[in-house]
């Protein structure tokens, strides 16, 4: 298995620098940019330029240098273009990114004036926080009751169950926030949770007991918006895995020689069935993490890296854009492997170290 894990973690080294070199390349080829959209802001505020100063902003000329109108100066812009290090060839600009990622210098945001991984570690407790409980809760929820729907194919149970399941999936994410907001956060009925923000704003000021049931709290209303349309594709995955192999000959056998249901389940059926399931984990966890939480974030006023990432794609903010892809795509990465850990954990039998 030592050998296996050296082999995983020198491919994410040709991963990553695949992934951020198309990407990089996709980027350059998109219409606007860091300096269209500085510059664009400039002439939306009808400012009077001069030149630049040393933190990005634009100074104020003396008076009859107004130039809304007429466009900005050529030496202006040749400013903007140095002080974004746009200046450089494309080639020499991803060199000195990648040497930088390499030891976790992330560059500073264009529009924010704070280092990236400033950025997204501030960012990185509420995605983390959305992500792992949601995921956590969709697979205590689906996997149990796949089971029970393989025992009870074609029960009332299994036709009900499907039927919930379906129509939670139907529902989209950020019109049901909407509606939990509406039930139960001071909307039209009962405010029972608060409308927005992970923590209270006396947070630091009360005990470890109140601040966890206050997180918590906090955390009831993002996560059911987030779950609720996460039962479907997984329960039905369970299901199908439980119903393929229960009808195998082992079973058969096991059964045959007096071995009790749930034995049969959980100690035979179980190992083989769970793989496709454990399989998934890291693909849901960072789906979760890094994309569906986008909208959910926004309606209930959490600052995660979904929100960061789409700010930095709208203002062509590419420190932040390539910054967080580097996280991201290292994230999945890394739960790739410990995916594959679970393999073993799930059926012992699974070698990953033999080949034919």
């Amino acid at each position: 298995m030592a050998a296996y894990l050296l082999r995983r973690l020198l491919l994410v080294i040709p991963t990553l620098f695949g992934i951020i070199a198309i990407n990089f390349v996709v980027v350059q080829l998109a219409p606007g940019g860091p300096v269209e959209e500085m510059i664009a802001r400039f002439k939306g505020q009808g400012a009077v330029l001069s030149g630049v100063t040393g933190q990005g902003a634009p100074e104020a000329a003396g008076p009859g240098l107004y130039r809304g109108q007429q466009g900005l100066d050529p030496h202006l812009i040749a400013q903007i273009r140095t002080m974004f290090g746009f200046d450089k060839p494309p080639l020499t600009r991803f060199l000195d990114m990648l040497r930088d990622y390499a030891t976790f210098h992330l560059g500073r945001s264009f529009f924010l004036d704070q280092p990236v991984l400033t950025l997204v570690l501030n960012r990185m407790p509420v995605s983390i926080s959305l992500g792992l409980w949601s995921t956590l809760l969709i697979y205590l929820v689906s996997v149990p009751l796949g089971i029970a729907k393989a025992v009870r194919d074609g029960s009332r149970f299994d036709i009900a169950s499907t039927t919930v399941v379906l129509l939670g999936y139907a529902v989209p994410g950020f019109l049901l926030a909407i509606f939990l907001i509406v039930l139960f956060a001071g909307g039209s009925f009962v405010q029972w949770f608060p409308l927005r923000g992970l923590i209270s704003a006396d947070w630091s000021q009360i005990s470890w007991p109140d601040r966890i049931a206050d997180y918590f709290w906090h955390m009831v209303l993002p996560i059911m918006a987030m779950t609720i349309g996460g039962f479907a594709s997984l329960t039905m995955l369970s299901k199908n895995c439980f119903l393929e192999e229960i009808g195998k000959q082992y079973v058969v056998t096991a059964r045959a020689k007096g071995a009790s249901e749930r034995r049969v389940l959980y100690g035979h059926v179980f190992r083989n069935a769970m793989l496709l399931v454990v399989a998934g984990f890291p693909q849901a966890f960072v789906g979760i993490l890094f994309t569906s939480a986008l909208l959910v974030e926004i309606i209930f006023s959490l600052s995660g890296l979904g929100l960061l990432g789409f700010q930095a794609a709208v203002q062509r903010d590419y420190p932040v854009m390539f910054g967080t892809l580097y996280i991201y795509t290292l994230t999945g990465l890394v739960l790739q492997i410990i995916g594959d850990f679970c393999y073993t954990l799930v059926d012992p039998r699974i070698d990953f170290e033999v080949r034919r």
